[in-house]
């Protein structure tokens, strides 16, 4: 009890400058991928300082209140996850931060803003199917839904799981807002649509925003962790190893990649949780 205790509490508490150190690593990442020298690893801590002295405008009276919403769901979401909790609930949990911050974008007249919000929907009928049977995957694979009982295992997940891992990468990317499924919103200045879901956002509403970005970050990083950890010490270091590749995997997409049509990542992440998730899924209730 005590050491789930201990494991939210550094969730909570470290989450945030732990996501911003990755942020901040991804952009020098991304700099010397375009050969260029970039910014200090500490700009993102830099970027909230500055968002956070400028005055509180709200468009309306709802927004901030459901930005704030969208953040302490994503706490609540990783705090069951790093507690050992049940991982199917956890998943629910973020799809319900997910519509928050869909009606946040959707709360204002701005039209970029809410065809960033219908957008951030179609997202969410490309990834949804597949979320689900990566939890579906782990009870197949450990017989328990419970995180506790999945990183107790004597083998690693991921030897049952591989199409499950490709198919969440798809989804972790969205989740990311890396290209090529950068449709809603963007880290970088090259949508046609302003910055989407976040064009009425500024100050302190948008610092809430980054900032409940870094616990998803952290929450989504985790859930990678799930597919190598097992119950030998030695699987917790490779573990965090081979989740560092795949961000930087994510980053190398993010920077060679192009955005896509809305239809084709809707249809190409349902092709993906079909056959490397379907199928997946196929052996595991064969075998």
């Amino acid at each position: 009890m005590v050491v789930k205790v201990v494991m939210v509490l550094c969730f909570l508490i470290f989450a945030p400058f732990v996501g911003g150190l990755v942020d901040g690593a991804d952009r020098i990442i991304s700099a010397r991928m375009q050969r260029r020298k970039g910014p200090s690893i500490l700009q993102p801590f830099y970027d909230l300082r500055k968002l956070f002295s400028k005055q509180l405008i709200s468009v309306n009276n709802v927004q901030l209140f459901l930005n704030m919403s969208y953040l302490v769901i994503l706490m609540i979401a990783g705090a069951m996850l790093f507690a050992g909790a049940d991982l199917l609930m956890v998943l629910f949990i973020l799809s319900t931060a997910d519509m928050f911050l869909i009606m946040a974008a959707s709360s204002d007249s701005s039209p970029y803003a809410n065809m960033g919000a219908g957008r951030e929907m179609v997202l969410m009928m490309a990834y949804e199917p597949l979320t689900l049977l990566v939890a579906v995957g782990f009870y197949l694979t450990t017989g328990s839904f419970h995180v506790e009982t999945i990183i107790n295992q004597p083998v690693s997940a991921v030897l049952w799981m591989p199409g499950l891992l490709i198919g969440f990468m798809f989804t972790a990317g969205i989740k990311f807002r890396k290209s090529p499924f950068d449709l809603s919103t963007s880290h970088h200045a090259h949508q046609e649509m302003v910055k989407g879901i976040t064009t009425e956002m500024s100050g302190t509403a948008l610092a809430i925003m980054t900032i409940a970005e870094y616990y998803e970050m952290i929450l989504l990083l985790g859930i990678f962790f799930l597919f190598f950890v097992n119950s030998t010490w030695w699987s917790w270091i490779a573990a965090l190893v081979i989740c560092a590749v795949l961000y930087v995997f994510e980053i190398l997409l993010d920077n060679v990649s192009a955005r896509l049509k809305w239809n084709t990542v809707l249809f190409g992440c349902w092709i993906v949780t079909f056959v490397a998730g379907g199928l997946n899924i196929l052996v595991l209730m064969l075998g």
